[in-house]
């Protein structure tokens, strides 16, 4: 998979240029751009690191500046950097955002993996705008019930400023969530579950932008494009996160080009 220059010149600034080596010791560095375009070829197959091929730089060098780039926040750094510029020049909408959760299975175990009905696996968390640009991602043992993930990935998201409204499904229809959302100044729209007992707070008007839920199971679906992230071959949550960052930092580009 390939950049093209429009969206290299974006990020390019946003990562840091390896440490000069001292004269006479060890190989130059590969230059940035075919490393990374190396590592994102693999985000999109799915395919073992060896299987790279040969139009890349080696497999070992494209995996060792992986783990150094995951290891130094650098993927978090990009894709914040993203966010802001896209939140200055207007096009982040706070006035709703969404929030839900998907399943992963995780072939490996590992940290920060659960075991469900569907078997043990990691949970990927995400907000988004009111179009559907990605605010906030991360990765969760995929046991806890989500009502308990939502303060938790609010504290991951990559803008400064909180949404004003946050709408999930029913799995958020949550009195305590309602109350600590609020001191925060969010309100949160979700619909009622079937067996709910206490008295009911959501109204016919603001479920309405319920049915705009789409967009961030839109965004989902363009996450899932990038095989790597559908299934968790990672042991080290660190790793898997850093692919569903990287895949994350792609929509963004693509968005930040067409808006």
């Amino acid at each position: 998979m390939e950049l093209t220059d429009k969206q290299w010149e974006k990020v390019k600034d946003l990562i840091p240029i390896p440490q000069v080596r001292a004269v006479g010791k060890g190989r130059p560095w590969r230059d940035t751009r075919p490393v990374l375009e190396g590592i994102l070829w693999i985000l999109r197959t799915g395919a073992p690191w060896k299987d790279l091929p040969e139009r890349f730089p080696p497999y070992q060098t494209c995996h060792r500046r992986f783990q150094q780039w995951q290891k130094a926040g650098v993927l978090q750094q990009i894709i914040a950097g993203l966010a802001k510029d896209l939140h200055e020049r207007g096009d982040v909408d706070l006035s709703e955002c969404f929030i839900d959760g998907t399943f992963c299975m995780a072939k490996k175990g590992g940290s920060c993996c659960g075991k469900t009905k569907k078997g043990k696996g990691t949970k990927i968390m995400a907000i988004t705008d009111a179009s559907g640009l990605v605010l906030s991602v991360s990765i969760h043992s995929a046991s806890p019930h989500e009502v308990g993930l939502v303060e938790k990935v609010l504290d991951e998201r990559f803008v400064e400023q909180l949404p004003e409204k946050l709408i999930g499904d029913k799995a958020y229809d949550s009195d305590p969530l309602d109350e600590k959302l609020k001191e925060k100044g969010i309100e949160l729209i979700a619909p009622h579950r079937s067996n709910r007992k206490s008295k009911k707070t959501q109204d016919g008007r603001k479920l309405r932008r319920y049915k705009r839920r789409w967009k961030i199971e839109r965004f989902f679906a363009w996450l899932f494009n990038y095989r790597r992230t559908v299934v968790r071959y990672e042991y080290k949550e660190n790793n898997f996160l850093a692919f569903v960052l990287l895949a994350s930092i792609i929509i963004l580009l693509k968005a930040f080009f067409h808006l």
